[in-house]
Parts: C-alpha cells; structure tokens; sequence
C-alpha cells in the first residue's frame, strides 16, 4: 500500500486518538472506518424544499403535542 503524509492541527490529531476504538488502530483504518459512516446520499432540490417548507410552518404554525395527534388519531394509550 502506497503510504504518504497529510498535515492536521494537533487540535484534530488529539481527537482523532480520542475516536481510536482501539489501542493498535492505524489512523488510515480509523479515517476509513469514519468515512464509511458517512452517508453520501444527497437530497434532491425536491426534498430540500420540502425541507424548507416543513421549518418554516413549524416556525409559523408551532408544532403539535403527542396527545393532540393522539386524539386526531382516535387512539387511547
């Protein structure tokens, strides 16, 4: 495996040995293993109007209590 060297602050270089799960893990397996958490999924201009839209009738309209939906919903827990 081709080897090279990149340059973080000691700021990152100490939290990336705090996110070590173990002792003996390289920090190539620990940025891969946090890279394959990520999920690359984009949201489409659709989904981020919707999006939009949702935040600004929750900052317009306020939001529900749990018992309200419950009551709409007719169900009794």
């Amino acid at each position: 495996m081709e080897k090279t060297t990149i340059q973080v602050s000691a700021d990152t270089l100490n939290r990336l040995k705090m996110l070590k799960r173990f002792d003996r893990e390289s920090y190539d397996e620990l940025l891969n293993y946090l890279m394959n958490q990520f999920n690359e999924e984009v949201l489409s201009n659709e989904e981020i109007s919707e999006i939009q839209a949702a935040l600004e009738s929750v900052r317009t309209e306020g939001t529900v209590s749990f018992d309200e939906v419950l009551k709409e919903a007719d169900i009794s827990l």
